[in-house]
């Protein structure tokens, strides 16, 4: 247990292809580090090790120094290109040492810790779920979720094996339990959580928030 937190594992899921960006996303600089930085770092926070999913082949992006994180940082290879986020969420199951795993993207640069802390303590108060995801304006969002390691390995092989590529997939066919917005936005009043970075424009929205919030 980290204090009253179930010892969780942490993947960031980081092999996509930035198709919608027109370069590497994961290495555009946001408040002088690289865009991955970001999501490790936070998800570290709240994990004993975090493992960084990419892409078959390729260098990958740079990741921060362990020592940094506070924790060890892991690299595991997703087995194809362009299979989707449940082929590489399935290979970091694999490779996760806790019972519990915490997933978030790579391109998720606000996430805030304590929300993700509220979804371990949901997971570790519910014995008859197996995943918690967060509630927005009645929709399930797909992340940043947690999981029990062992039930979402074995879902998440049989999905793909028919077929299945999808992270929603993956909530709707496991016993997934929602955290209402009303329980989380007390801890990140803005929904900074569930940002991601999908456009140039977005990560150009990110960096006039942060210059903002300097100046305030």
């Amino acid at each position: 247990m980290i204090g009253e937190l179930p010892a969780a594992s942490g993947i960031v899921l980081a092999g996509g292809r930035s198709t919608r960006f027109g370069r590497d996303k994961l290495v555009e600089p946001l408040g002088g580090r690289p865009l991955v930085h970001h999501a490790v770092l936070a998800v570290a926070q709240t994990t004993v090790e975090v493992l960084v999913v990419i892409g078959p082949i390729g260098d990958g992006p740079a990741l921060p120094d362990a020592r940094e994180a506070g924790v060890p940082i892991r690299v595991v290879r997703d087995p194809t290109t362009d299979g989707g986020p449940l082929v590489g969420l399935l290979a970091g199951l694999e490779r996760a040492r806790e019972s519990s795993v915490v997933v978030a993207g790579g391109d998720m640069p606000s996430l805030a810790p304590d929300v993700i802390r509220a979804l371990l303590r949901s997971l570790a108060a519910s014995a008859d779920a197996d995943a918690v995801a967060l509630e927005r304006r009645g929709r399930r969002e797909p992340l940043p979720i947690v999981l029990r390691t062992g039930a979402a390995t074995t879902v998440a092989a049989r999905l793909l094996a028919d077929g299945e590529r999808s992270l929603r997939a993956l909530l709707a066919a496991l016993r997934t339990r929602d955290l209402e917005e009303g329980a989380w936005r007390p801890l990140d009043p803005d929904g900074a959580t569930l940002r991601d970075i999908d456009v140039p424009a977005d990560l150009d929205r990110s960096r006039g928030e942060r210059q903002d919030r300097r100046r305030t």
